[in-house]
């Protein structure tokens, strides 16, 4: 899987589980992570993706496709499809889930993992994992917004965390942009910000490349905490 689909099929959180595989497929949906026709892996494959049983996955494909994001077809060549929605994903709508509490939590949370993957990215990494950074920059300078930054914004931070060498660092970097990265992503699109976001990217991969570990931090801690206080502004505005 790529990137993108490793952070949309990680495990779901313990708690209220249909309605949290309810609300990421949702939102891969919305953002286009999963496009328009895609098809998804089977019950049992998805089901194990996301840590939780068949029975509770169902339920969640049921109402999935009550909201008509998803086809079910029968016999050969059968499955689940994705039906990409008419409106994109709402952020407005997203973040009235959640109170400004659990996105500072969130946030910090998500930040301190962020500034770890990057500090220790600095340190370790290898040419190799500079030049698909690198890459990926690239990629992002020739795309506008919409779907298609939102899914090199999520590979950037998961090479990032890659390159740091820790296994376990990867894995909760791919949690964390499963639960908030949506967010992360709408706000980082916003016109007013995609200035900042992009010479935040620079900055990070050019202090990676440089091994300037306390720089790669701080960039990495920043960028994530500034698009969090535009999200609790935006939500306390509601």
């Amino acid at each position: 899987m790529d990137g993108a689909h490793l952070v949309v099929f990680a495990p779901v959180d313990n708690t209220a589980r249909v309605h949290a595989v309810v609300r990421r497929l949702t939102d891969a949906i919305g953002l286009g992570l999963l496009g328009d026709g895609e098809q998804l892996p089977s019950e049992t494959d998805l089901a194990a993706y996301l840590g939780v049983s068949t029975v509770t996955l169902r339920e969640a494909l049921m109402a999935l496709r009550q909201q008509g994001l998803i086809e079910t077809r029968r016999g050969r060549g059968g499955g689940s499809f994705v039906q990409a929605p008419a409106r994109p994903f709402d952020l407005a709508e997203r973040l009235r889930s959640l109170s400004a509490e659990e996105l500072r939590d969130l946030g910090d949370h998500y930040a301190a993992i962020a500034g770890a993957a990057a500090r220790l990215a600095a340190a370790r990494s290898l040419p190799g994992d500079v030049r698909r950074l690198r890459r990926t920059l690239d990629e992002m300078a020739g795309t506008g917004s919409g779907d298609g930054m939102c899914r090199l914004d999520g590979r950037l931070h998961l090479e990032i965390a890659a390159a740091s060498q820790s296994g376990r660092l990867t894995r909760e970097e791919i949690r964390l942009q499963a639960e908030i990265g949506p967010l992360v992503w709408a706000v980082h699109d916003l016109p007013d910000l995609r200035g900042r976001v992009d010479a935040d990217h620079a900055g990070l991969v050019a202090a990676i490349e440089g091994a300037d570990e306390a720089r790669a931090r701080d960039v990495a801690e920043s960028h994530v905490l500034n698009a969090v206080e535009r999200l609790i502004e935006r939500r306390l505005a509601l």
